[in-house]
Order: C-alpha cells, then sequence, then structure tokens
C-alpha cells in the first residue's frame, strides 16, 4: 500500500488532465483525488480489523458526495458531526445503521431524526443520556447508542486538535465522573455503545493505544457489573484521528501495527464480545489528493521574489495561521504538467489571493525557476483542506478531479463554482 501520490504520478495526472482539456482556461486552481489509492487505503483497512468491524470515513475530512459514494459501494459507513453530515451520508445510499452521529451540540430535532433514521448516536454528555432517554422512553427504535469518554490519557503535538487531555469540551471526563459512568449505563438499559477520540495529527500511537485501554478497562469493568441483567456494552467505538505523514523524508505510522497492537492489548476488541468501530478520516484522503494552482502573478523585489498562488488562506487555513504544526509539500510544474526536477533552486515566498497580508503559504521556500503559467503543486491535500473553505472575498471554489489508475481514466467531482454559485450563496 503506498503511502502517497509520487511526484511522477502527479506529473502524468496534470498532463493529460491538460491535453485532455479537464483542465480548462477558466481553471486557474483544481483538486485532484487518486480513486484508486482511496480503494485501496478502504480495502486495507478490512483485512487488518475483524470482519465484522465497521469501518466509518469521517464526512468532516472529505464531504465530496460522489466521493463519498465510492466510500459508501466499498461497504464503509460514515462518521458524521452534523445534521447536514447525516443528511450527505443518506444521499450516498447508505443505510441508517452505519451512520455514526457524533456532535457535542446536538439538538432535540436533529437526534430525532438520527434515532429515526436508525443511526448509532454517541451522546456526548451524560445530560444528553437524559434527553434521549426521554425521546425514546415506550417506543420502539432502530437506533443504537454510546457515551462518549474522555479518557484523559493526555494530549498530542498539537493542542488544538487534541481532544484527551484533562480537560477537553468533549466526551465525559473518566477520572471525575467514573461512578457517575457507570451508573448510566446500569440505568439506561437501551445505552450498549462506549465511544473514544484521542485526537488527530500529532498524536503518536502510544497515546491512542493509552486512550483505547483506559475506556477498554472501564468497558470491562461496566460488563461485569451489568452481567447479572443479562445486558453489556457491545459496540466499542475507537474513533479515528490515526496521524499520516505530509512529507517524504518522514515515515508514516504504521495502521498495521496499529492494528496488530490493539488486538494484542485488547484482544477482546477482536472477539465476539465487541462490534468495532472505527472513524478514520485523514488516514484515508489527506494523502490520496493533490492540488495545482497556476502561477499567473509573480512579483520581483530586490531581494524577494513572491508567486501569488490561487490557492492561500482560503483553501489551507491551517497551514497559513499555524505553520508549525501543518506542513504541505510544494513543487512547481511546466505549463505542460510536467514536475520540474534536476534546476537550480531559487528562494521565493509563496503569497494566498485573500484580501489580508498573512495570507501566506510559505516563505523561504526553494523551488526551480518559477514562470508564468507554471502550476504549483500542493501535495496531500485530501483531508481538511476544501471541507474548511474560506468565504473571504468570495471566492470561486474550484473543481474537483478524481481518476483512477494513475490517471488512465478521469471524473469530475464536482464543478468549479459559477458567480451565479456565488450570487445563490449569498442571497
Amino acid at each position: 500500500m503506498k503511502d502517497r501520490i509520487s511526484g511522477n504520478e502527479i506529473s502524468i495526472v496534470l498532463e493529460r488532465a491538460l491535453k485532455e482539456g479537464i483542465i480548462s482556461g477558466s481553471d486557474s486552481s483544481a483538486l485532484f483525488y487518486d480513486i484508486t489509492f482511496l480503494q485501496e487505503r478502504f480495502n486495507e483497512i478490512k483485512k487488518i480489523f475483524p470482519s465484522d468491524a465497521l469501518h466509518t470515513a469521517a464526512i468532516k475530512a472529505s464531504p465530496f458526495v460522489n466521493i463519498l459514494k465510492t466510500v459508501n459501494y466499498l461497504g464503509a459507513g460514515f462518521e458524521a458531526a452534523s445534521l447536514p453530515e447525516i443528511y450527505l451520508a443518506e444521499k450516498t445510499g447508505c443505510p441508517g445503521n452505519k451512520i455514526i452521529f457524533d456532535s457535542p451540540a446536538k439538538t432535540i430535532e436533529e437526534l430525532e431524526y438520527a434515532i429515526n433514521l436508525g443511526a448509532h448516536i454517541n451522546a456526548d454528555s451524560l445530560e444528553e443520556l437524559q434527553i434521549i432517554d426521554s425521546i425514546i422512553k415506550g417506543k420502539t427504535t432502530g437506533a443504537s447508542f454510546g457515551l462518549r469518554v474522555n479518557p484523559q490519557a493526555g494530549t498530542g503535538r498539537i493542542i488544538i486538535t487534541s481532544v484527551a487531555g484533562e480537560y477537553s469540551k468533549f466526551g465525559v471526563p473518566v477520572k471525575e465522573f467514573r461512578n457517575e459512568i457507570i451508573e448510566a449505563y446500569l440505568k439506561y438499559d437501551w445505552l450498549r455503545g462506549i465511544h473514544l477520540h484521542v485526537g488527530s495529527q500529532g498524536c503518536p500511537i502510544e497515546l491512542l493505544l493509552k486512550g483505547v485501554g483506559t475506556i477498554y478497562e472501564l468497558a470491562v469493568e461496566i460488563n461485569k457489573k451489568l452481567a447479572p441483567a443479562g445486558r453489556e456494552i457491545n459496540i466499542f467505538d475507537l474513533g479515528g484521528g490515526f496521524p499520516v505523514s505530509y512529507k517524504p523524508d518522514e515515515e508514516a505510522p504504521s495502521i498495521f501495527e496499529y492494528a496488530s497492537a490493539l488486538k494484542n492489548k485488547f484482544p477482546l476488541l477482536f472477539s465476539d464480545k465487541f462490534r468495532l468501530i472505527t472513524e478514520f478520516g485523514r488516514f484515508y484522503f489527506a494523502n490520496s489528493s493533490f492540488a495545482v494552482s497556476r502561477i499567473d502573478n509573480i512579483k520581483k523585489q530586490k531581494d524577494i521574489t513572491t508567486i501569488i498562488s490561487h490557492l492561500g488562506a482560503d483553501f489551507l487555513i491551517r497551514r497559513v495561521y499555524n505553520p508549525e504544526y501543518w506542513h504541505h509539500e510544494i513543487s512547481v510544474a511546466h505549463n505542460t504538467g510536467a514536475i520540474k526536477t534536476g534546476m537550480p533552486l531559487s528562494e521565493y515566498v509563496i503569497g494566498g489571493p485573500l484580501c489580508f497580508a498573512g495570507d501566506v503559504i510559505a516563505k523561504n521556500i526553494l523551488l526551480p525557476t518559477v514562470e508564468n503559467g507554471d502550476y504549483l503543486i500542493i501535495h496531500d491535500t485530501g483531508a481538511y483542506t476544501y471541507s474548511m473553505w474560506s468565504r473571504y472575498n468570495s471566492r470561486q471554489m474550484p473543481k474537483v478531479i478524481g481518476y483512477f489508475n494513475g490517471g488512465e481514466k478521469f471524473v469530475i467531482i464536482k464543478e468549479r463554482e459559477s458567480l451565479d454559485d456565488i450570487l445563490k450563496f449569498w442571497s
């Protein structure tokens, strides 16, 4: 299983897309997804976890319906963090029992919608359990329910994407409310699942395992107390957030090692005692994509040459605001699509298109000589980029293109926004 899209593949794909008119003159930027790569990643996940596990893709990472349809076709489900994300999952044809509803801000109406759909709902607080109980009391429902528990395992390298510290706005903290959590499972006979999430990029495997271990031990303890009543927790949702590599010289954590460690340390998760749920997003999508921006403006000063990109903080919001933690490799391609290699390097600043001074993608970056008409290539852009698009300056969202087998076949996932689309958004 490859870790990312190679420069050679990007050259082939971009050259073909330009030659076949997939990218037209109005497409100052575009996003490409390697659908074959996505399929391979999902299929590998299915091989290393229990056969009855439900593998869901976090919609927030990449919400394109035409990509989600591929995920649904492969037999996976979806993790939804809002009512609209539930609706997107529905529109792929995904059955309700493969939709996981996670949100710290669920309304009664949203809960009712998810319950009627037969989704699996992870309550984010003890108070939410009371609301759910009032909704379903005396009713038969096909929905299932879990409780998100904060394992308080610690934080990773990136604090703002770590959610299992001593404090988190998510879930019920296990250290302070352990007894109340156990009492909730004894009280609500419909509560059969347990959920955790440690964090996203920057969380090492050891930290993920620590979080799972804390909640695993809690689930085993609760099941001993539930045994006299003939009940048990039988759904274990270990969340997602598996980190990937954004740098070619940085080895990606191994999902195979993670699955093997889970099986060795927590064997009941790989038995018929629990149905396992995963909620990976970044792992599936991030490395499956690259973005391109045509170079139309180069500004030269005495000591600084600035390239103006058509993709900036609108697309790479995390990179622009937190460059210390969020990295994307950047290459340059000829106007034919072939990536420039073996050439002398010069120092550049890459500025974005938005009207504020902080919209800078890179400073003092070394690139081959850049000319108008060339293309900037931004690598590993499949997760938490387009889905976090900023509407500042009302710029048009670019075309999204899918391809198979290294560019043998192209599909349009989403057309470039028209001016009328922008008008409709703001009207």
